[in-house]
């Protein structure tokens, strides 16, 4: 008997322990893990505007099939968030988090519909198969085997699906916290997205997000007398702007690397090839060199985020008319944080930076920063299933350049994790917001076993 069919007929005969436990179809689990991934991938919940109230509907469905109660509220219309919850002890609850909303798909740029939830050549394609509705499936199969086992838990355990994360959460999670904190009462860890497994130097290494970068969204406004494109002045409002820009574009915000930073890159270091095996085991020396950095921005811009402060210019606002000067030029910048970093302090510094007090500096959102430990039984247990069943696999924890909705319960000092139990391409990485985005078939499947371990140890006496 191979080892996946004896896992499967251990995990038929005895699921964890407790006598009365109804069991469980892995196999048809699986199976439904695939189909609904493309039925979820089918709709079209595009962020702006959203629509996520088609997916509140299509869970629903689901939870009326196998008559699990649930619920939902729209923070505005359109913008749907539905829950469910099994009831167990007293142990603080578990919460299964994922969003609906994904962002735009320029279809012209894709090799099929990225709404169209397609298998080609064992990989489903489709816009969020990455980020994050495949996650949301697996939770869900999760929590349904759950109810289907009937077994006594020692902790709720609720899935939640939430709108706008990829604006913000603030039609999401951030709108659930603040307006219905009923339904996360007793919630004391959460496991949301962010995390997967990459090859390693051919060894699989599998990441937990346990901080992120803190955004800081800014918009810049400059004014000055309008006028006719054929007579410029010295000073315009553009003109004011672009040098506040250059200057934002020029400056190298200082490099340092906090604790949980160090962590992380000291656990890649050992599977990393020469010379970067040695610098990232000291990266406090690494970063000493400007050369070493440049290098590291061009080779993994992602690693090299995570050694400063940085700020993105993104969107830029003149005059609708080619021949007019406007009294009004705006930018928008996407600025991140370390997480250590004071965001009063930073907004100094880029005045300073600026020297421009005509300059208008608006903040558009700003989080806190936080940091989940990784002394818990949810990271342990991770890392055992994880071990189990990827041979010599490492757990690394990490932390995010994004940001994700774990930071509305980090800073409410609820532990939160982004983990995903896929091991993934690094060429596959691209499809994150950008085109083919897309997961194998056989990750779905591997997947939907390895979520429903990790939540049966988690919640099952």
């Amino acid at each position: 008997m191979s080892r996946t069919a004896l896992a499967i007929l251990i995990f038929l005969l005895a699921p964890v322990g407790t006598a009365g436990a109804q069991a469980v179809d892995l196999d048809l689990l699986k199976d439904d893990a695939v189909s609904l991934t493309q039925e979820y991938l089918r709709l079209r919940t595009v962020n702006p505007p959203g629509n996520e109230e088609l997916s509140a509907r299509f869970f629903a469905d689901v939870f009326d099939r196998e008559e699990i109660e649930w619920d939902s509220v729209s923070s505005a219309p359109g913008r749907g968030n539905i829950w469910a919850r099994l009831e167990g002890g007293e142990e603080p609850a578990l919460l299964l988090l994922h969003h609906m909303d994904v962002v735009s798909a320029d279809e012209s740029q894709w090799d099929v519909d990225p709404f169209g939830g397609i298998i080609q050549d064992d990989y489903i394609y489709g816009r969020g198969a990455l980020d994050t509705k495949t996650l949301g499936i697996l939770h869900l199969q999760a929590f349904i085997a759950l109810h289907r086992m009937n077994a006594p838990l020692r902790r709720d355990v609720i899935f939640m699906a939430t709108a706008d994360e990829e604006a913000g959460g603030f039609y999401g999670a951030g709108w659930m916290l603040e307006n219905r904190p009923d339904v996360t009462d007793g919630v004391g860890i959460v496991l949301n997205e962010f995390g997967m497994g990459v090859l390693e130097d051919e060894r699989p290494a599998f990441r937990v997000a346990v901080a992120e970068k803190v955004p800081m969204w800014l918009r810049l406004t400059a004014t000055g007398r309008p006028g006719h494109g054929s007579t410029p002045r010295v000073t315009s409002a553009v003109n004011r702007l672009i040098r506040s820009l250059t200057a934002i574009q020029q400056y190298e915000f200082e490099p340092r690397i906090i604790p949980a930073v160090d962590a992380y890159f000291k656990s890649i270091s050992v599977s990393a090839e020469p010379p970067w095996r040695e610098r990232f085991a000291d990266m406090d020396e690494t970063v000493e060199s400007r050369d070493a950095l440049l290098e590291l921005q061009i080779r993994d811009p992602g690693l090299h985020a995570l050694t400063s402060n940085t700020c993105s210019i993104t969107m830029l606002k003149g005059s609708d008319k080619i021949n007019v000067v406007p009294a009004r030029a705006s930018a928008e910048l996407d600025c991140r944080l370390l997480p250590d970093q004071n965001p009063d302090a930073f907004l100094d510094l880029l005045r300073t930076i600026i020297n421009d007090a005509s300059i208008e500096i608006e903040t558009i959102m700003v989080f806190s920063p936080a940091v989940s430990s990784t002394d818990t039984e949810l990271f342990r247990t991770i890392e055992e299933v994880v071990g189990g069943h990827y041979d010599g696999a490492i757990l690394v924890p990490s932390v995010s350049s994004g940001f994700t909705d774990s930071h509305f319960f980090r800073e409410r000092s609820i532990v939160s994790y982004g983990f995903a139990p896929f091991l993934v391409p690094a060429d596959d990485m691209g499809g994150v917001h950008g085109n083919n985005e897309r997961i194998s078939v056989e990750n779905v499947r591997k997947g939907a076993e390895m979520m429903l371990d990790i939540v049966r140890r988690m919640a099952v006496r």
